[in-house]
C-alpha cells in the first residue's frame, strides 16, 4: 500500500500523537521523537554549526535555520495573515500572531494560572515565581529575568542611547523612556487625580500627588524633622544641610544640588531652548518654564496664598510673594547688611558696591545696572509712551510720571512740611521749600536746624 519511505514518514508522524520519544540525549537527557532532531540537537552541546550565511557569514546548526535567516536579507516574507494581511518571515511567527486575533493563550502557568500566547512569554513569566535571573552582566554582576532586560542594561556601561526625540534631540537608553520624554512636547497628561482631577505625564509623579490627598510624608530628616512625601526630595533637601553641590559646570564652575539643575543651566552657554510653545513660538531652556508660560494663555493660576488669596501661575512666585506678609528677607548684602527677599534683588544691589553696568544702550553707549532701567532709557532714542493718563489723555515713558501726573488731577499732595505742614505733589517742591525755613530767622531752635541739615 505504501512504498519504504512513506512508511518511514508515517511511522515517524505517528510517534507525535502517541507522544513516543525513543531517541534520548546522552548529555542532558532530553528525548526526542526523531533521530534527526536528536543529531540537530547535539550540535547544541558541540557547537557545531555547518551551514554558514553567503551574506554575512553568519553559521546555523540547521539547514532550515539558515534558510529563514536568508529571509532577512532578501526581505522576502512568504506567510501572510488572512485576518490583517500582515506578513512574516516564519510560519510559526504567522501562528504566533494569529493568536492576537483568536485570543488564544494555549501557555498556562501552573503556579497562577496567568496565560501566554507564546511559550517564552510562559518561560519568563515562571522566572518571577522561581526567583530565577539567569541573565548575568559581565561588567557589575547584576542578573536579569529577561535578556532584553540585560541588554537595555548594559547601555548604561556603554552609554549608549538609541532613542532620541525628534523635537529637542534628546537621547534615551529605553524606548518607554523616550515615550514619557514625548509628552513634555505633546502636553498629554494621561494619568488623572480621581479626588481633583488634576493630570500628570508620569504615573509616578500622580502617585507622590496622592500623597497630598492622604497627608503620607514617610520620609524624615534627622536633622531638622522636616517631613517628605519622596525618598528623592529627602535626599536632595539633605544637601542643605551638608552644603552639597555634586554637579559642577564645566563652562562657569557653577555647581548644583540637581543633576536636572545643571542641565538647565548649560542651556545659558550653549543659547539651546528646545522647548517651543505651540501658539506663539516662544521657546525655553528648560520645560518647567515652557509649562509656566503656557499659564499665560490659559490664564491659569493654580497656586495660591494662604493668606490673601492673591493666585499666582508658578510655585516660586507664591514663595516669594509669602515673604510679604512674613516679612522674612533671607538675602543678605555682605558688604552692607541689607537685606532683601529676592536673590535677584540682591544681585541688582551688589552692582552699587561694584559699579557694575552690565546693560548697554547700542543708540548712545549709555550703561545701567538693570536691564528695567535700559528698557526704559531706550524710549527716550523711541519716543515710546506707553503710559496714558485716563483723564488728560496725555502720555509718558515711565509709570512712575504717570502716577506723579495724575496727582494734578486727584489733588494728592503726599509730601508735608514737617514745620508748617505745607503739601506738596514733589518730593523735589518740599526740598526747595525747606530751604526756605532754613534760612528763615525763626528757627533758632537747634532741634529744628538738625532736621533739615543732618
Amino acid at each position: 500500500m505504501f512504498n519504504q519511505s512513506e512508511s518511514v514518514q508515517i511511522n515517524a508522524h505517528f510517534k507525535i500523537h502517541k507522544e513516543d520519544k525513543p531517541f534520548k540525549c546522552e548529555i542532558c537527557d532530553q528525548t526526542f521523537s526523531h533521530s534527526g532532531s536528536l543529531k540537530v540537537h547535539i550540535k547544541l552541546h558541540t557547537g557545531e554549526k555547518p551551514f554558514k550565511c553567503d551574506v554575512c557569514d553568519q553559521r546555523f546548526s540547521r539547514n532550515g535555520s539558515l534558510k529563514v535567516h536568508t529571509r532577512i536579507h532578501t526581505g522576502d516574507k512568504p506567510f501572510k495573515c488572512d485576518v490583517c494581511n500582515q506578513t512574516f518571515s516564519e510560519s510559526g511567527s504567522l501562528t504566533v500572531h494569529m493568536r492576537i486575533h483568536t485570543g488564544d493563550k494555549p501557555f498556562r502557568c501552573e503556579v497562577c494560572d496567568k496565560r501566554f500566547r507564546q511559550s517564552c512569554g510562559l518561560m519568563r513569566h515562571k522566572r518571577i515565581h522561581t526567583g530565577d535571573k539567569p541573565f548575568k552582566c559581565e561588567v557589575c554582576d547584576q542578573t536579569f529575568i529577561e535578556s532584553g532586560s540585560l541588554k537595555t542594561h548594559i547601555r548604561i556601561h556603554t552609554g549608549d542611547k538609541p532613542f532620541r526625540c525628534k523635537f529637542c534631540a534628546k537621547k534615551f537608553n529605553q524606548s518607554s523612556q523616550l515615550k514619557t520624554h514625548m509628552r513634555i512636547h505633546t502636553g498629554d497628561k494621561p494619568f488623572k487625580c480621581e479626588i481633583c482631577d488634576q493630570t500628570f505625564s508620569h504615573s509616578g509623579s500622580l502617585n507622590v500627588h496622592m500623597k497630598i490627598h492622604t497627608g503620607d510624608k514617610p520620609f524624615k530628616c534627622e536633622v531638622c524633622d522636616q517631613t517628605f512625601s519622596r525618598n528623592g526630595s529627602l535626599q536632595v533637601h539633605m544637601m542643605i544641610h551638608t552644603g552639597d553641590k555634586p554637579f559642577k559646570c564645566e563652562v562657569c564652575d557653577q555647581t548644583f544640588r540637581h543633576s536636572c539643575a545643571l542641565q538647565v543651566h548649560r542651556r545659558i552657554h550653549t543659547g539651546d531652548k528646545p522647548f517651543k510653545c505651540v501658539l506663539c513660538d516662544q521657546t525655553f531652556s528648560s520645560s518647567g518654564a515652557l509649562l509656566a508660560h503656557r499659564r499665560i494663555h490659559s490664564g491659569d493660576k493654580p497656586f495660591k496664598c494662604e493668606v490673601c488669596d492673591k493666585s499666582f501661575t508658578q510655585c516660586g512666585e507664591v514663595k516669594v510673594h509669602l515673604r510679604i506678609h512674613t516679612g522674612d528677607k533671607p538675602f543678605k548684602c555682605e558688604v552692607c547688611d541689607q537685606r532683601f527677599s529676592r536673590n535677584g534683588s540682591l544681585k541688582v544691589h551688589m552692582r552699587i558696591h561694584t559699579g557694575d553696568k552690565p546693560f548697554k544702550c547700542e543708540v548712545c553707549d549709555k550703561i545701567f545696572s538693570r536691564s528695567g532701567s535700559l528698557k526704559v532709557h531706550m524710549r527716550i532714542h523711541t519716543g515710546d509712551k506707553p503710559f496714558k493718563c485716563n483723564t488728560c489723555h496725555k502720555k509718558f515713558n515711565r509709570n512712575g510720571s504717570l502716577k506723579i501726573h495724575m496727582r494734578i488731577h486727584t489733588g494728592d499732595k503726599p509730601f508735608k512740611c514737617e514745620i508748617c505742614d505745607k503739601t506738596f505733589r514733589h518730593s523735589y517742591a518740599l526740598q526747595a521749600h525747606r530751604a526756605k525755613h532754613i534760612g528763615d530767622k525763626t528757627l533758632e531752635c537747634e532741634t529744628d536746624l538738625k532736621m533739615f541739615t543732618e
